[in-house]
């Protein structure tokens, strides 16, 4: 009877004892499949994007976190900053524009005459002429050509200055020549400009010349830059009598005081057209069209 009663005991025990151990072992199964990736439970993973998206709840805002539509800072496409200075200085550019407009003479370039072709690039310019085999090319750039006018500086002090006295804009650029001959393996360069003052070089003289040939030289034909290691001569200490000659074989191959007053009436249009290309451009960085 007795062993009969410890038996049944022993199988009791066993089995209670099974149960538990069966039980511990499915925990770790569980939470792994509750940290598994292909789980459906992912809010620690959520809780976190929204965190660091917005700082959680107590802004009151939740993001749409799969939305790929935002809402601008700008209402311009182009989403730059534009402030009430920028839209002040689009209307100041726009009536100047309506103004440069009105004082414009025509939207076409004045001829030159004597049958020169012009080459014109951007603030760039050059007029070829070819007369007996030779090549004539005069080139200029109308940037920086419009000289101060100190007059019109000292009548704004004085406040002297009135909208009908106001003188007109004129170029007066720099300008390069550069005469070819076929047989020359050289080009004579003349750097020539227009001087403050009409220049005289003696008494008696009918007409003065409105340019002056600042520096004479031989550079390789076709190069744009002024060779230093080509001897230059400078006219400010040259005997008059070279000088005269210097200028009449200039004269003869069609550079004279007739070319330099017209090459000034086109070097002051294309600064003009050039100048309300650029209100233009500005016009339309500034508003961002």
């Amino acid at each position: 009877m007795l062993k009969t009663l410890f038996r049944a005991v022993t199988t009791a025990v066993r089995i209670s004892t099974s149960t538990m151990s069966s039980t511990r072992a499915l925990h770790p199964l569980t939470r792994s499949a509750l940290c598994s990736p292909n789980s459906g439970t992912i809010q620690p993973f959520t809780r976190s994007l929204w965190m660091m998206s917005n700082n959680g709840a107590a802004s009151g805002y939740r993001p749409k976190l799969l939305s790929s539509k935002g809402q601008s800072p700008v209402s311009c496409e182009c989403v730059s900053l534009h402030t009430e200075g920028d839209k002040a200085f689009g209307d100041f550019l726009s009536d100047e524009m309506k103004e440069e407009k009105k004082v414009q003479k025509s939207k076409t370039l004045p001829k030159m005459s004597g049958g020169w072709e012009l080459e014109q690039n951007g603030t760039e310019a050059k007029l070829i002429r070819t007369l007996s085999g030779e090549k004539v090319t005069v080139t200029f750039n109308i940037n920086n050509s419009v000289p101060p006018n100190f007059e019109e500086e000292a009548e704004q002090v004085q406040g002297q200055k009135s909208a009908e006295s106001e003188p007109d804009i004129v170029s007066t650029p720099n300008f390069v020549v550069e005469v070819t001959k076929p047989a020359a393996k050289h080009s004579l360069v003349f750097d020539c400009h227009y001087p403050e003052d009409e220049v005289s070089h003696g008494e008696g003289e009918e007409e003065s010349d409105i340019f002056s040939i600042r520096e004479v030289s031989f550079q390789p034909e076709g190069d744009e830059d002024w060779k230093e290691t080509s001897y230059t001569l400078n006219t400010e200490s040259l005997d008059w009598a070279l000088y005269d000659h210097l200028m009449d074989f200039l004269a003869d191959r069609g550079v004279d005081n007739t070319f330099a007053d017209e090459l000034i009436e086109l070097s002051t249009a294309m600064e003009h057209q050039e100048y309300l290309k650029f209100l233009e451009d500005l016009s339309g960085f500034i508003k961002c069209n």
